[in-house]
């Protein structure tokens, strides 16, 4: 009889799920071709902006060919045409936005548009990464985070009902190279590690991301909620991550430990973009801007709201990496 009653109690507290016409915003990127993907796989009616190009890339013609082959439904417009975006956003009852972080603020006119329409349920901005709002480097990141807390105050100043999903780094950012700069493959003989190494960062695979985003789609807990995922097989430190890529080649790495000091050195030596992989490692691996605060009640953690899914471990992604220079 008790676990009648445990049952009947989680099935009391699971939200209500529905399936939502979908708009995926950015579709043709890595992480939304992985949205369009999940939302697909969820049963949702999905659909697309195809911005007009003159000249498409072969692979570009192929996706969207592979996409309308799915039943996706591409509708022409962009995110700086007004009356196309107003034609989109009303077809439809949830927007997840994934375009690139250079044109992130050109969300401003997209919330407009939300607002004026009226009929979005859940809109999801593109952030996908560390929380703009917590990050302890602003003024040192190129205003690569200052746009993104911009798009969070317009979207709560026009009151819109939003989920802000935070990922850190996805794992083809930085992972690959153990996180050194400069480097596409792990290192086989020495390693640079920053501060102490035993602040740890978050790595989630992009097909795991976009689970996680539809699944708060139509969450009620997840509304107006900041999501944080941090599966417990994705957050490590960058000693963990050596020793982990040591035990994988049966070699101990050489370690050169680099101060927080030498860090901010090379961040002002080496010029703009350049630097931003020591800009990125300075707020994961030194201020633990990834980890360094707790969830609380304005937030949620994806991993425990979704049990189910089940994502690539970090050390999953190193024996791919194995492979890749074996």
């Amino acid at each position: 009889m008790a676990t009648v009653a445990r049952e009947d109690e989680e099935e009391k507290t699971q939200p209500q799920i529905t399936n939502s016409k979908v708009l995926v915003i950015g579709a043709t990127g890595r992480l939304g071709q992985q949205l369009v993907k999940a939302s697909l796989a969820a049963g949702h009616p999905t659909f697309i902006l195809v911005r007009e190009i003159a000249s498409p890339r072969a692979e570009r013609s192929l996706l969207l060919r592979s996409f309308a082959n799915s039943g996706v439904t591409a509708i022409k417009g962009s995110l700086q045409d007004y009356t196309s975006l107003l034609e989109a956003v009303k077809q439809v009852d949830v927007i997840i936005c994934a375009v690139p972080s250079s044109e992130v603020l050109q969300q401003r006119l997209l919330i407009h548009v939300i607002k004026e329409a009226g009929c979005i349920k859940r809109f999801i901005p593109s952030e996908f990464g560390a929380d703009p709002d917590k990050v302890q480097i602003l003024g040192m990141d190129y205003d690569f985070y200052e746009k993104k807390a911009e798009i969070r105050r317009c979207i709560e100043k026009e009151d819109l009902p939003h989920t802000y999903i935070c990922c850190n780094f996805f794992q083809r950012s930085l992972l690959p190279s153990l996180a050194q700069p400069g480097l596409k493959a792990p290192p086989r003989d020495k390693v640079h590690i920053f501060g102490e190494g035993n602040i740890k960062a978050v790595f989630v695979d992009e097909k795991d991301v976009a689970t996680f985003t539809i699944c708060a789609i139509g969450d009620s807990r997840t509304l107006n909620k900041t999501v944080y995922l941090r599966p417990p097989g994705n957050v490590c430190s960058q000693n963990e991550l050596v020793e982990a890529w040591e035990v994988k080649m049966g070699k101990k790495l050489a370690k050169d430990y680099v101060t927080e000091e030498q860090l901010l050195r090379s961040i002002h030596e080496t010029p703009y973009p350049n630097n931003m992989d020591l800009i990125f490692i300075y707020s994961a691996f030194v201020k633990g801007d990834h980890t360094y605060f707790g969830i609380d009640s304005s937030s949620l953690d994806g991993s425990k709201l979704y049990p189910h899914v089940r994502c690539k471990t970090v050390d999953e992604y190193l024996g791919t990496l194995l492979d890749k220079t074996n």
